[in-house]
């Protein structure tokens, strides 16, 4: 079973990443942004949460072909992203990486058209203002490197907290995001993009914990030749790390099981 842990090369080499890529149409490559797209479908594999009348919840999903997926399992989807004038503010929709149509999450045909318009929903939220119509409905919720752009590490912090809200008891929540891997004290904390250190992790483990929650960390920084490169932002072949400003940063994944009680 996957746990919590840093994107890692070893990954890439296994039979369910395989798998993965396949289900989501995505060609092989070393990118962290495919590691976070597969690991966040294998960990919904192992939980049984892609089943049919299973409920998820995803927050600013882009484009990315995780609903599709989870639809075509039968699971009933409500996608969310920013409202138009606030993604276009932050530069979102000049990079076609926002969503502003139903039609969007669908693209690459990865769930039957029929299907996935009788499952999918989508509707406009603010990562930091979550629609309270939305808790302790849903079975799953997920993220894909999102909530890095709430505005500030302590918004990051707080946005994990309170989307546990939208669970049902025992619900799973996975999402990935920045891990600064060059510091565990300086770091960016306030603007379009921060990066979450191994201290803002602990913090929010233990606030999750506190709550009865559980989850449970690996922060084993991998060794391996590919993912020892620091890639430019604009690196497609070769990039599980990222040089951002002065740091250096990877994705983590974050898999959290709701209290029962």
């Amino acid at each position: 079973m996957l746990i919590s842990k840093l994107c890692n090369e070893q990954d890439f080499k296994t039979e369910w990443f395989e798998k993965c890529c396949k289900k989501l149409k995505e060609p092989f490559r070393y990118h962290r942004k495919l590691w976070e797209y597969c690991y966040i479908y294998q960990v919904l594999l192992e939980k049984n949460c892609l089943q049919p009348g299973k409920k998820g919840l995803g927050f600013a999903v882009g484009k990315e072909p995780l609903t599709a997926a989870f639809a075509s399992h039968g699971c009933r989807i409500t996608s969310t992203d920013l409202d138009f004038e606030k993604a276009q503010d932050q530069g979102w929709t000049s990079s076609n990486q926002h969503c502003n149509s139903i039609v969007d999450l669908n693209e690459r045909g990865i769930c039957d058209p029929h299907l996935f318009k009788s499952l999918v929903a989508f509707k406009y939220m603010d990562m930091n203002n979550i629609d309270k119509e939305t808790f302790n409905i849903y079975d799953f919720t997920w993220s894909s490197c999102a909530f890095e752009h709430c505005g500030s590490i302590d918004l990051g912090k707080n946005f994990i907290i309170n989307q546990m809200n939208c669970l049902k008891p025992g619900g799973t929540a996975v999402h990935t995001t920045e891990y600064n891997i060059s510091s565990n004290t300086k770091t960016f904390e306030k603007g379009q993009t921060v990066l979450f250190r191994k201290q803002d992790f602990e913090w929010i483990a233990a606030k999750l914990q506190e709550s009865g929650h559980s989850i449970n960390i690996d922060y084993t920084v991998g060794n391996g030749k590919i993912e020892s490169i620091a890639a430019k932002p604009t690196d497609v072949d070769y990039h599980l790390r990222l040089r951002f400003g002065t740091f250096v940063t990877t994705s983590i994944a974050l898999i959290i099981t709701k209290s029962t009680k």
